[in-house]
Order: structure tokens, then C-alpha cells, then sequence
């Protein structure tokens, strides 16, 4: 096959999670109803957090930025994905495609580099409870979340940069539900080598440095935690920071499942399948785990609902 130059791709095609036609209705519903829980149960998070004084606190300051990250993340990839469905489409364009790269490297990040912050903040607010209204002042948060976000569209732009240095075969069939840098490597003609480790070099500093300062946040908090005298005071310590462990858990542990199992893996299939998890299931979730294991949250939601 004769190699093309990316000024002479003009569209991709994104094979999506199935290719029954009977499946397809199925899909739809389900990602819709999914799309919209997420924006209206993140939008809600926001919302709760900007019209209660008593929530103008550094923690759910972060929580509302990630809240905003989550809807971003997720309308990188859903809406493309439902109007395909329903227009019986599954082409995107090279712009299109390069686009989603960029916002989805753009608002993945965002969301480890804030999950780092606020581990961080949890660590201050436990190991230093005196001094947090000091240390978490409003400059250095304002400056904490700046920084997350240059980070992260220094992040995506490399990723989209390397993207459109690539020079792809005829075959132009992405086998997932949105563009992503791994999947698009497999259709180029030229030596990828350089950018494989590109990627896995980008990806050790992006999101390892992140995942390492939330584990050393939560070694220092836990050690802090245990020399609490009373098995109340322990719990209440704990419980301040219990909802970001779990969204931790739940953003890290299914990220890195898929990309460990794509590593090993034959069937893109499947990876795509997998990839719902952290790119849907876990934006969705995460205003639920807020909400559920936090009074404060669940008072200003009961205020706005009750208006």
C-alpha cells in the first residue's frame, strides 16, 4: 500500500464497540443516558459548590474544577460517538480526530494533576490542620489549579503534535470509539519506535509524578492518621478524605487496567470495550461518591432542590 501524507487523509473511521446493527439502539440509550448523568450530575457538583458560602472552602474549590474536567473529558468522546450511532456514520474527520486527541490528552490529564492537588490539600488539612488556612490560601490554590491546566495543554499538545507528524497507510479503521494516540500509531506506515516511547515517557511524567505525590500524600496521612489516640478521632480524619481516595482508586486502578490489558491484548475489541470504564463510568460516577459520603455536599444539593 502506497503511504499517504497526512494533508491527504481526510477522514478516519471509528469502528466504535460493536458491529451489530442490532446492538446499535442499545448503545445509543445506554451512552446517552450515561453522557447525561454525568453533565447533569457534575453540573450539579459545581453548582452546589458556587451557590453555598459554607462550600467556599480550597477542597471543594478543586472539586468543582474537577467536576469541570469530568463533563470536558467525557464531551470529548460521547457526542461524536451518539451521532455516529445515529446517523449510521462512523467516519470522523482528520481535523476531528486530532481535535479529540488533544482535548482528551487535555482533560485526562487535568483530572490526575487534580487528584494530585487535592491529595495534597487532604495531606494539609490532616498533618497540618493549623496552618491549612494559611498554606491552602486562595493564591496558591488559584495557582495550583493554573498550573494543572498549562500542564495538561502542554501534555496535549505534544500528543497532538506527534499525531500529526504521522504518515498513515490506506487503512484508516480505528478500532475504538474515539481517536487516541495508541490506536492511531497502528495505522501509520513509517517507524514508530520513537513515539511509542515518546508516549510511555510522556505518560511516566504526567501521570506517574501525579500518582506518585497522591501516594506519598496518603503514606504521610495515613502515618499522621494512626498516631490519632482515639478510634473516633481516627474515623473522622479518615472520613474527610475517604470520597478522593476512592475516586483515586477508581480513576487510577481502571486507567491503568487498560492500558496494562491493551499491552497484552490481540483484540482492540475488547480495549475499547475496557476503555468505557475510565472515560465514562468513572466521570459518572464520581459526583455520586461526593455526594453520597459528604453532608455538606448533600445539604446544598437538598437547598438547591428544595428552591
Amino acid at each position: 500500500m502506497e503511504p499517504q501524507n497526512l494533508t491527504g487523509v481526510s477522514e478516519f473511521f471509528l469502528m466504535g464497540l460493536s458491529d451489530d446493527p442490532e446492538l446499535q439502539p442499545l448503545l445509543f440509550g445506554l451512552f446517552l443516558s450515561m453522557y447525561l448523568v454525568t453533565v447533569l450530575g457534575n453540573l450539579l457538583i459545581i453548582l452546589a459548590v458556587g451557590s453555598d458560602p459554607y462550600l467556599h472552602t480550597p477542597m471543594y474549590f478543586f472539586l468543582s474544577n474537577l467536576s469541570l474536567a469530568d463533563i470536558g473529558f467525557t464531551s470529548t468522546t460521547i457526542p461524536k460517538m451518539l451521532v455516529n450511532i445515529q446517523t449510521h456514520s462512523k467516519s470522523i474527520t482528520y481535523a476531528g480526530c486530532l481535535t479529540q486527541v488533544s482535548f482528551f490528552f487535555l482533560f485526562g490529564c487535568l483530572d490526575s494533576l487534580l487528584l494530585a492537588v487535592m491529595a495534597y490539600d487532604r495531606f494539609v488539612a490532616i498533618c497540618h490542620p493549623l496552618h491549612y488556612l494559611v498554606i491552602m490560601n486562595p493564591c496558591l490554590c488559584g495557582f495550583l489549579v493554573f498550573v494543572s491546566f498549562f500542564s495538561s495543554l502542554l501534555d496535549s499538545q505534544i500528543h497532538c503534535l506527534m499525531v500529526s507528524q504521522l504518515t498513515f497507510c490506506t487503512n484508516v479503521e480505528i478500532h475504538h470509539f474515539f481517536c487516541d494516540a495508541p490506536q492511531l500509531l497502528h495505522l501509520t506506515c513509517s517507524d514508530t519506535s520513537i513515539d511509542t516511547i515518546l508516549i510511555y515517557f510522556i505518560g511516566a511524567i504526567f501521570g506517574g509524578i501525579p500518582l506518585s505525590g497522591i501516594l506519598c500524600s496518603y503514606t504521610r496521612i495515613v502515618s499522621s492518621i494512626l498516631r490519632v489516640p482515639s478510634t473516633g478521632g481516627k474515623y473522622k480524619a479518615f472520613s474527610t478524605c475517604g470520597s478522593h481516595l476512592s475516586v483515586v482508586c477508581l480513576f487510577y486502578g481502571t486507567a491503568l487496567g487498560v492500558y496494562l490489558s491493551s499491552s497484552v491484548s490481540l483484540s482492540p475489541r475488547k480495549s475499547a470495550v475496557a476503555s468505557v470504564m475510565y472515560t465514562v463510568v468513572t466521570p459518572m460516577l464520581n459526583p455520586f461518591i461526593y455526594s453520597l459520603r459528604n453532608k455538606d455536599i448533600k445539604r446544598a444539593l437538598w437547598r438547591i432542590i428544595s428552591r
